[in-house]
């Protein structure tokens, strides 16, 4: 597979040489991307809401438990009629998956909150608008960012899925279009370059993480609160 894989001239086509291998990278990496953005946008909004809002999460709630155990895959012919070509079919599958884990995750890191805190703010005359930025955002950051990292594991998983159903570039496509033609070292590299790319872009999401949690502490005077 080594061989296979750092070969200028590949016997199955698809090495570290070629351009092909490359496409497949840059259109997985695009869908996964994209549907971790839609989620991030769309997940942690609802998921603090979920939270803060105890009359939101009863509706909301219920129609996420009743989504949630629904696997991604039932929902790739219906987004294939629904949706205009492949492309955004293998997209809305990705996204689900990493929409659900954000907005969880999310939601525990709100309800993590010390109760009273809330009841303090409200006491001195915080608006919502404080506490949000006051309270929640910084106290519910660390959960948000694990359930990011959650999220983009958990879209790349999905992914591979939905391209081997609907798609025609990808690392998932390739892996089953390897199975298919018996080119078994093709099917080692897809799936090493897979846990290469995942692992990236986890740890890229784990980074900035580090990086928002420490200016939070900082702008809020948590970090010297420690240090003495």
């Amino acid at each position: 597979m080594i061989i296979e894989w750092t070969s200028t001239d590949p016997d199955y086509g698809l090495s570290i040489f070629t351009k092909d291998y490359y496409l497949h990278i840059l259109y997985s990496t695009y869908r996964a991307t994209v549907a971790f953005f839609l989620a991030l946008i769309l997940g942690v909004p609802l998921g603090i809401m979920m939270g803060w809002r105890a009359n939101f999460n009863a509706y909301a709630g219920a129609l996420l438990d009743f989504l949630r155990p629904i696997p991604p895959l039932a929902w790739v012919p219906i987004a294939i009629l629904i949706l205009p070509g492949d492309e955004p079919a293998v997209i809305f599958v990705t996204f689900l998956v990493a929409f659900f884990a954000t907005t969880l995750n999310t939601l525990l890191g709100v309800r993590s909150i010390d109760p009273d805190f809330f009841r303090a703010a409200e006491c001195l005359g915080a608006t919502d608008q404080d506490i949000l930025r006051d309270i929640i955002i910084p106290g519910a950051l660390p959960t948000i960012f694990t359930g990011l990292q959650i999220a983009m594991g958990a879209a790349w998983f999905s992914l591979v899925a939905g391209e081997m159903i609907a798609a025609q570039y990808g690392l998932g496509f390739m892996i089953l279009e390897s199975y298919n033609l018996v080119q078994y070292p093709t099917i080692i590299i897809m799936m090493a370059t897979l846990g290469i790319v995942g692992y990236a872009s986890s740890a890229l999401i784990r980074v900035a993480g580090k990086r928002m949690i420490r200016w939070r502490e900082q702008a809020t005077g948590m970090g010297q609160e420690a240090e003495t």
